[in-house]
């Protein structure tokens, strides 16, 4: 039995989402039904990326640059 996961209309935040493991998983959850916030801490264009490929599974993306070792700017992140 093949279990499918259901994200559908769910938002998520994914760090470190420009590249890599990351983007691997910013691309599943967007394949899932979840709409994600793709972030990382210096490269704003392979984010860019990212979310048009979020974008073309049919869900919603968003850029948020930051860096998760600074707690004033993953609240900013959330917000």
């Amino acid at each position: 039995m093949t279990k499918t996961l259901d994200l559908t209309d769910a938002v998520a935040l994914v760090t470190g989402a420009g590249r890599g493991i990351g983007r691997a998983i910013a691309l599943a959850l967007a394949d899932a039904g979840a709409d994600v916030a793709v972030n990382d801490f210096a490269d704003e264009a392979a984010c860019a990326a990212v979310v048009a490929e979020v974008q073309a599974l049919g869900r919603r993306g968003l850029v948020v640059m930051g860096d998760v070792s600074d707690e004033a700017q993953v609240n900013t992140m959330v917000e």
